[in-house]
């Protein structure tokens, strides 16, 4: 079974600056990271490959820094990792950066299942992994908790929902984006972090792709029309007393004046 992950190289968030006159975010310099729900996708796929076997592959959209957050991943043990980059791509929105991953799994052809984190935590917009199926026109499941087994060309995966979950069968291949609920990932061996340095990192360009820089990149059809920070929050209020009793009484008395009991 050959499973095909979707991750993201993300900066840290805590040093992203939003520079309001130049109407941009600053990213801060660095390698970044892998996004962390993506590598709750990456050790799910592990734990498939060791059930099933078949093969565990990275693909991501990025620069040639993107390329330390893959080997990051082959020094836990997927066994392939795919940059897709290219001038073209700088700049690409969710749906277009989806597009970009399609054709890089139309070009790698062969694969099971797609598997990916419920969302980046830069963007927030969780929109790739469902426009890569809609690209592939396969099945998907998305804010998968648990993928309940795989056999017989199928899949039967928990889908968590706002009452629950729903237990869901798709037919493969399918795209699945999962929660952190899903697994605990595994930390790196140094065995496997000397052996990911040595291995090969494929990189496609928008030739390779078959893309012409339509609805890609700066043709995206997202257009940022501001940027801003979000506002500070309210300073907050202190009850003081003298006792204990006297600072419930009046938190009880604050909260029955502004209805909230």
């Amino acid at each position: 079974m050959d499973v095909v992950i979707l991750i993201k190289q993300v900066p840290e968030i805590a040093l992203i600056k939003v520079d309001e006159t130049a109407n941009e975010v600053v990213l801060p310099q660095g390698p970044g990271t892998v996004n962390p729900f993506d590598e709750f996708a990456v050790e799910e796929g592990l734990r498939l490959k060791e059930k099933h076997g078949g093969k565990c592959i990275v693909m991501s959209v990025g620069t040639d820094r993107t390329e330390s957050a893959l080997r990051n991943c082959l020094a836990l043990g997927v066994d392939e990792a795919y940059l897709l980059s290219d001038e073209a791509f700088n700049g690409s929105d969710p749906q277009a950066t989806g597009k970009i991953l399609t054709a890089g799994l139309k070009k790698l052809a062969t694969y099971d299942l797609v598997l990916a984190g419920k969302q980046a935590i830069d963007s927030d917009s969780a929109q790739v992994p469902g426009a890569v199926a809609a690209g592939l026109d396969i099945p998907q499941a998305m804010f998968v908790k648990k993928i309940e087994s795989v056999a017989d060309s199928k899949a039967v995966v928990y889908r968590t929902t706002e009452d629950g979950f729903d237990v869901v069968e798709l037919n493969l291949p399918a795209v699945i984006s999962v929660v952190k609920e899903i697994n605990e990932p595994r930390l790196p061996s140094l065995k496997g972090k000397m052996a990911a340095k040595k291995k090969q990192i494929t990189k496609w360009s928008a030739s390779d792709l078959g893309l012409d820089g339509n609805e890609i990149g700066a043709n995206s059809g997202t257009k940022t029309t501001k940027v801003a920070p979000p506002p500070p929050r309210p300073k907050g209020e202190i009850i003081e007393g003298d006792t204990p009793e006297e600072v419930a009484d009046k938190l009880f008395s604050k909260l029955r004046d502004n209805q909230v009991i």
